[in-house]
């Protein structure tokens, strides 16, 4: 099948590599010149565990192109998908003018029947709002599909290939029929193909975003709470988490969420249910709950050092907002980083991943380490702001010897607080005893 993806973003980049992965000719469009010729050269644009590997198959194999011409890259194809940024606008809602502005570009240019895809993250109406704009200029017959992606940062690979269920949202028979050849190749193990009207399926996606984030948030308080009643999540954790109308994911207490997805979609969701005058009061305390935790360990330093953090040297381990991503959108390191230099401090961090990207934004403002160990000289605390796996097991006896004093500040509870005691370590971490020797 020929097919076109617009936009060369995450779910872009992901979705159009694992397209050509199973036989189909896919072109990507993006009006970043310098993206695309990167992409043409053999350079993959973000870091996605696997993606490479693939990339760089199918792009030997000419099954994957790039181009900055939309007009060149929609041509012959069956199935446009429209994998474009959606950020919040400045009352939270969802900005669609990316999404609207291809769409009027896109009418005047189709020669045949051709399916267009929402693959971005839109709100309830899109897809009609879309179809409008397309009929604007049309001369031939197309359908609007929503096909809303449910990809996670660092095994968006392995979700896409191997996806735990499709959802389609369309009510043409036509357009079904090709959505479902398209995706027969991922789902032949039995995992469930949806099929469903188009304002339902844009609303799957928010739902399951929004309740992810309310379930992260919904832990994150109860270790507030464990902290005052002399509980520990973790165990806590373990005992709902057995709960099979529970489940043991995303239970995990710490500093709150962030990414490209979370934030945007619960606010996203939010505005759309006062649009409609519904007062979704669930989301607004999710959303004021996880502001709060972002930076709840800055606010136990600022009680711990008596005197302030003004001159103090912090290092930070952890940019991203998740592990194996480079992906710092709403990271909550970020956010911790703002305040600790509001309060004076020097910050000094590592990142196997996202340091480039921090570089771009926050420039000389902190200091950038390539080894974790490097970024502990004579700091007065630590702050783990990111789980990747190399900070779980480190070198303690070599943190010791680096660091002023053994103070470590836990944003991710990836350590055991036993262990830590009997090292020496004074040991703050999210609803778990304060290890303070």
């Amino acid at each position: 099948m020929k097919i076109t993806v617009v936009g060369t973003g995450y779910v872009g980049l992901v979705s159009g590599t694992c397209f050509a992965e199973t036989g189909n000719t896919v072109t990507c469009v993006d009006i970043d010149s310098e993206k695309v010729k990167s992409l043409r050269s053999g350079k993959v644009t973000i870091y996605e565990p696997g993606l490479e590997t693939i990339f760089e198959r199918n792009v030997k194999e000419h099954r994957l192109f790039f181009t900055t011409s939309l007009q060149e890259g929609i041509k012959d194809a069956q199935v446009i998908m429209l994998a474009l940024p959606t950020p919040p606008g400045a009352d939270g809602s969802a900005d669609l003018q990316y999404v609207l502005k291809v769409a009027g570009e896109l009418g005047p240019m189709l020669e045949d029947y051709t399916v267009i895809v929402n693959k971005s993250t839109v709100p309830v109406g899109t897809a009609e709002l879309v179809r409008k704009k397309v009929a604007e200029g049309a001369k031939v017959e197309f359908d609007v599909v929503s096909n809303p992606e449910f990809l996670r940062e660092g095994l968006a690979v392995e979700d896409f290939m191997k996806p735990e269920r499709v959802v389609i949202g369309t009510r043409s028979p036509r357009a079904r029929k090709i959505m479902e050849t398209l995706y027969a190749p991922y789902v032949m193990q039995g995992n469930p193909v949806i099929v469903m009207d188009e304002p339902s399926a844009e609303l799957t996606k928010y739902a399951a975003n929004a309740f992810l984030a309310t379930k992260i948030t919904f832990m994150n308080e109860i270790a507030n709470l464990c902290e005052r009643l002399g509980a520990d999540v973790d165990l806590v954790r373990k005992g709902v988490g057995t709960d099979s109308r529970i489940g043991k994911r995303f239970l995990f207490a710490g500093i709150g969420y962030g990414g490209s997805c979370f934030p945007k979609d619960v606010q996203a969701l939010s505005q759309s249910a006062q649009q409609v005058k519904y007062d979704f009061k669930i989301l607004d305390a999710v959303m004021e709950v996880n502001e709060n935790q972002k930076t709840k360990m800055i606010h136990r330093m600022k009680e711990y050092f008596a005197d302030g953090l003004k001159g103090k040297r912090i290092a930070i381990w952890g940019l991203s907002f998740k592990p194996q991503t480079d992906d710092i959108r709403e990271a909550p390191a970020l956010h911790n980083i703002d305040l600790l230099l509001k309060e004076g401090a020097e910050v000094h961090v590592h990142d196997p991943e996202a340091m480039d990207n921090v570089k771009k934004l926050m420039g000389d403002k902190v200091h950038y380490h390539n080894n974790p160990y490097d970024a502990l000289t004579k700091v007065d605390a630590l702050l783990i702001a990111t789980e990747w796996p190399e900070y779980r097991t480190p070198d303690f006896d070599r943190m010791a010897k680096a660091m002023n004093q053994k103070l470590i500040f836990d944003g991710r509870n990836i350590y055991d607080v036993s262990n830590l005691r009997e090292l020496g370590f004074i040991y703050y971490s999210i609803g778990r005893e304060i290890v303070k020797n």
